[in-house]
């Protein structure tokens, strides 16, 4: 250990008498450091941001859907939306499920400045925007405190807030829903693309309450979407199943989940390409420090001889010499790996992955051992051929050099 140590120590010391060469040549495994552990982090936030993607069009993973419709027709009768709303809450305390949500497409009538508008609308329970990372840009999502109120109270688009003619929520705007009934206006969702039409989200008790849905303007019973542990999906599924038909007979059940939904993978070839130029200019930078290491050997040749006339080994020479490059390109890997944290802890990650990340993944350990392993496997590449050169030196020649 001591002769490690000492092999280190004498590396360093080196490095600080031929610092201005050493200092220019690992310029560039720096750079190359900060590309390859950059580029390693940027890919697992990038993961984050699709897989949050995926999840506001899926759901998270595993979303149970739950789908139920009448084998005569879309028209459903009140006592079977009854029977059947009350089987799914014996279900939920049954098999414990947490996260859970009604969900149910439809159109209502708003009365806009301009006149009444059928806006398409969305009934969902509070869970919804756990379950599918609703964002909100303005305002809050929906409380199981909500519920509670006594008016229906709305989560719009911007085009919706837009097309009431106002511009924020600071004066708590309201809405007419239906013929007679005030809806407030609590959260606003960000534009989806330019020119999205007006839609909005309502608490499912609170739409069915306070207005009566057209079968014919949607779904005529609601789909109930259900997170769930992956280890429990199978077993759910067909209790799940077995339980809706018993609890409504006529009516044709069907469970699917979004285990084979994913989001994309583009990150992949992100990351080999960024890998790739980051290792190129990690090979540029090691070259350089081929030559430095080549011409300071060249320079210490009666030193060597000295040392070795005095009894240093072969393999104490050998090891020392390489260590000169390998400690060279640690510090600098070091000082890549510094830069590229600072650089990631300061972008607007919640912007630039994923278009505004709920979880916001810390910077991954594992990008910075991938820089520090390829700054060390570098160095010691690099170091490889001075330390040949070293150990070929004869004592005599070297004394007389």
């Amino acid at each position: 250990m001591s002769g490690f140590v000492g092999a280190v120590l004498e590396a360093w010391d080196e490095l600080r008498i031929h610092k201005v060469r050493v200092l220019l040549s690992l310029i560039g495994v720096a750079v190359a450091v900060t590309a390859i552990t950059g580029v390693t982090a940027a890919v697992a936030m990038l993961k984050q941001g699709f897989a949050e993607q995926a999840d506001r069009y899926n759901g998270r993973p595993v979303t149970l859907m739950v789908n139920a419709y009448s084998s005569t027709g879309p028209a459903t009768s009140a006592a079977q939306t009854a029977t059947y709303d009350a089987a799914y809450q014996q279900a939920l305390a049954r098999y414990s499920i947490t996260w859970a949500s009604r969900t149910q497409q439809t159109m209502a009538p708003f009365r806009f400045p301009q006149g009444t508008q059928t806006v398409p609308i969305n009934a969902v329970d509070p869970a919804y925007g756990a379950i599918y990372r609703t964002r909100v840009i303005e305002g809050r999502w929906f409380t199981p405190e909500d519920e509670k109120a006594f008016a229906p109270v709305l989560v719009v688009n911007q085009a919706f807030l837009t097309q009431l003619g106002v511009a924020d929520l600071r004066s708590h705007p309201t809405v007419q829903l239906g013929d007679a009934v005030t809806a407030t206006i609590i959260g606003v969702q960000p534009e989806q693309w330019s020119g999205e039409s007006p839609t909005a989200f309502v608490l499912y008790d609170q739409l069915t309450h306070w207005y009566q849905v057209d079968p014919t303007m949607g779904q005529a019973l609601p789909t109930l979407a259900m997170w769930v542990p992956t280890d429990q999906v199978d077993g759910l599924s067909s209790h799940l199943v077995r339980d809706m038909k018993a609890a409504v007979p006529g009516l044709q059940v069907d469970v699917q989940d979004n285990r084979t939904w994913g989001g994309g993978e583009l990150d992949s070839a992100t990351k080999w390409i960024g890998l790739g130029v980051g290792g190129f200019a990690l090979l540029l930078g090691g070259l350089g420090l081929v030559n430095i290491s080549l011409t300071t050997v060249r320079y210490r040749i009666r030193e060597i001889g000295i040392r070795r006339s005095f009894g240093a080994t072969s393999g104490r020479v050998f090891f020392g010499v390489m260590m000169e490059s390998v400690v060279a390109t640690v510090v600098a890997g070091l000082a890549g790996v510094v830069l590229a944290v600072v650089l990631l802890k300061n972008l607007p990650i919640d912007r630039v992955f994923g278009g505004g990340l709920q979880d916001i993944p810390p910077f991954p350990v594992s990008a910075a051992l991938v820089g520090m392993a390829a700054a060390t496997g570098v160095g010691a590449l690099a170091g490889i051929i001075p330390a040949l050169v070293a150990v070929r030196v004869k004592v005599i020649d070297a004394i007389r050099y």
